[in-house]
């Protein structure tokens, strides 16, 4: 996958967030997780957002953390 096609998760919106099958339900709380804790470094910090352990892992490869 492009880097222009990645979903950057320190910029995408929550539905743009839902649009990624694996974190379908979970923007929301991404983004609310993201405003309250800054930008994330690594997406292995997904694990850290309520509900989130484990289920990203399959989605990884669809998602970007940008330059942070």
């Amino acid at each position: 996958m492009s880097d222009a096609s990645l979903v950057n998760v320190n910029t995408a919106t929550a539905e743009q967030l839902d649009a990624v099958p694996e974190l379908k339900g979970h923007g929301f709380e991404i983004v609310r997780y993201r405003e309250e804790r800054g930008k994330f470094t690594d997406l292995r910090q997904l694990d850290e957002v309520p509900g989130m352990a484990g289920k990203a892992d399959g989605g990884r490869s669809a998602l970007t953390v940008g330059d942070a």
